[in-house]
């Protein structure tokens, strides 16, 4: 499977969709670059959320194994993103071109960094990782596949789900989130949040006993979209989303003028809930006199 990403993650296609080396191949070969940003937390989670799951093709039994491979240093948290899918016994190698930033890449991958981490000058030098690379991700698979006592799987049935996501009490700047806990409470909610149309994503961590959060802060008059997920120790419930728009913030009102003399004219207006200053602008009108 494959996905790109830059400021939002896209699934170019799933495991399942392939069935031999040369469709996967001819996918690569028609593959559209995606330029753009770099949310490498953003796109690990879209991972786990969108891709490793068993709609997805993701076989209970098979290994989890996901090549990270970017030209620069995330904008977002990718270490915190990682963690969370190495917790899951996901096993992760970091690939870094030109720009690419070794520590980060060292945060992100799986121990043994040795056989993990892999930096090249330019993109015409991966080909010289293809060898080495395929010969450590078969190994490590066989390795990990003969373990007498086998990770726990990845288990993202809806019983491990929250429900319900609810979105009340919207401002200009900030929101309410509220939903149900799944049946099985989880260890530790993931929240993560940012503007539709690009922005970088925050995120928050709560305790499993809490089903509710206060988003501050905000921009006024913007799309966001948000995510819940559940954490447990060895498995990842299906993702919460939502969308809502915070509220353009306040406008002044009934703008009145009074006392106009030959140079001079009076101003008044009622207030907007929450200025601190106000900007008046004043130009003549276009078929006005020369001033």
């Amino acid at each position: 499977g494959l996905s790109q990403y830059s400021s939002d993650p896209r699934t170019e296609w799933e495991l399942s969709a392939y069935s031999t080396r040369d469709q996967v191949l001819e996918a690569v070969r028609t593959l559209r670059y995606k330029g753009g940003n770099t949310f490498t937390g953003l796109a690990l989670t879209h991972v786990l959320e969108q891709n490793l799951k068993p709609a997805a093709g993701a076989r209970p039994e098979a290994e989890k194994l996901v090549i990270l491979l970017t030209d620069g240093k995330s904008q977002d948290d990718a270490n915190l993103a990682a963690q969370t899918l190495k917790n899951l016994g996901i096993e992760i190698f970091a690939i870094g071109v030109k720009n690419a930033d070794e520590a980060e890449l060292k945060q992100v991958a799986s121990e043994p960094l040795e056989l993990t981490v892999y930096n090249v000058l330019d993109f015409p030098l991966l080909s010289s990782l293809v060898g080495r690379l395929t010969q450590v991700l078969c190994t490590r698979i066989k390795e990990k596949s003969n373990k007498e006592n086998a990770d726990v799987p990845v288990n993202m049935g809806p019983q491990l789900s929250p429900t319900d996501l609810r979105i009340s009490a919207v401002t200009s700047k900030s929101m309410h989130l509220t939903w149900s806990p799944p049946l099985r409470p989880p260890k530790k909610y993931r929240i993560v949040y940012y503007p539709s149309k690009g922005g970088i994503p925050k995120e928050v961590v709560l305790d499993g006993a809490v089903s509710s959060l206060q988003l501050s802060n905000l921009t006024s008059h913007t799309e966001y979209l948000v995510s819940v997920f559940p954490i447990y120790d060895t498995a990842v419930g299906d993702g919460l989303r939502g969308v809502t728009s915070t509220l353009p913030l306040s406008s002044p009102r009934s703008l009145r003028v009074s006392e106009l003399s030959h140079n001079s004219i009076r101003l008044s207006w009622k207030a907007a809930q929450g200025a601190t200053q106000y900007l008046v602008l004043c130009s003549a009108a276009p078929e006005g006199a020369e001033d």
